[in-house]
């Protein structure tokens, strides 16, 4: 008897699973290709990762010393190492490009996250990152601040390929859906081909209820009695409305002028799906997000655990009023989504700056010991 390909399976019902690691052990050892055999259609990087990935052993040690002495700084090094990387992963990965016709098949890197809050670096920068690794499946990352959403609609305008990330709030994935249409109706008007371009929309989702739950301990420990039943239940109703807003824009008459021109609709991606809390199910944001055009980012973790006992069914529809009601018991209870997403990205952008400058840190140790 054949082993289940949960994999394959959740691929076949509309959900691409991509892995949220990169090194480059992992492209070297053939463990990413046996990865892509297994039905794993992408790759998705952070500063974060990267640090674990050089900071940790000796793999990087003889380019961090070769390009010391050829006399480039610790951001340099962290730049060369990071691009190579990525451009084998994107090297591995495009046969699946090719044979989902663009679909799938990326490698996404992030702009350097110091410049979140500013629109004119985060563009230079993006254009910079794509022209370096000059292949088609790969996306640059850009996060969903003020300042990243017009960033977002000009590198689209451009044809380049762009990860939204750091969303938690369904207003804001409204405005980045909409930063996405504009970029393409930019990219129109100079007449190239919208098919070439592609982009997903990160919605993050764990966190939410890491902050939510901190939210009902605090209000429980002051005497709220009930509230127990709605921990660990506001971020997976998050996602299913911000579903049901993709489904609103992508699959009805409003984006039907772009798809006939060859416009790919901008899929929700699903990221920080590991569970924080260890008292949750492992599978607990892989289970009821699988949909149609949706991508699950997965760390390793994790794609063990659905290898061993992931769901496999259409899910992300379910309980969709369940999921209304929710969101609107949380706004009754005071618990503002907008005040949650607000911080969740400011920790967020924060967290992978923090990542970045100790890399750079980490790198510049080796560098003078090398």
């Amino acid at each position: 008897m054949q082993d289940i390909n949960r994999i394959r399976q959740i691929g076949a019902l509309g959900q691409a699973l991509w892995i949220d690691f990169i090194s480059r052990d992992l492209v070297r050892s053939g463990r990413l290709a046996s990865l892509i055999e297994e039905g794993i259609s992408g790759v998705t990087s952070n500063p974060t990762i990267f640090h674990q990935a050089i900071a940790s052993g000796s793999t990087y040690d003889e380019d961090i010393r070769r390009l010391a002495q050829e006399g480039h700084s610790a951001a340099e090094i962290y730049e060369a190492l990071a691009l190579g990387d990525v451009g084998e992963a994107a090297d591995c990965l495009r046969p699946t490009y090719n044979e989902t016709h663009g679909r799938d098949g990326f490698v996404s890197i992030e702009v350097n996250p110091h410049l979140a809050h500013d629109t004119d670096a985060t563009i230079a920068e993006a254009r910079r990152l794509c022209s370096a690794l000059h292949r088609p499946n790969v996306m640059i990352k850009v996060p969903a601040t003020p300042a990243g959403l017009p960033a977002i609609t000009a590198l689209i305008g451009e044809g380049i390929s762009v990860n939204v990330t750091l969303i938690f709030a369904v207003a804001v994935y409204e405005q980045v859906v909409e930063a996405y249409l504009e970029g393409l109706r930019r990219l129109q008007e100079t007449g190239r081909p919208l098919g070439l371009v592609s982009s997903v929309a990160s919605f993050f989702v764990s966190r939410i209820d890491t902050l939510t739950d901190k939210i009902l301990d605090h209000r429980t420990s002051h005497g709220e009695p009930h509230l127990e039943p709605l921990y660990g239940l506001a971020a997976v109703a998050n996602a299913k409305l911000a579903y049901q807003h993709y489904k609103t824009v992508f699959t009805g008459p409003r984006f039907e002028p772009l798809r006939a021109c060859g416009a790919r609709p901008q899929r929700p991606l699903w990221a920080s799906t590991s569970t924080k809390n260890p008292n949750y199910p492992d599978t607990k944001y892989v289970d009821p997000l699988i949909g149609v055009n949706t991508v699950n980012t997965v760390p390793p973790a994790t794609l063990d655990a659905i290898r061993d006992h992931a769901v496999t069914a259409q899910t992300i529809e379910h309980d969709v009023d369940r999921a209304r009601s929710l969101m609107t018991e949380f706004a009754g209870l005071k618990i503002d989504t907008e005040w949650v997403s607000s911080v969740l990205l400011e920790e967020g952008v924060k967290a992978f700056a923090d990542s970045y400058d100790k890399l750079l840190a980490d790198i510049e140790k080796k560098r003078l010991a090398l």
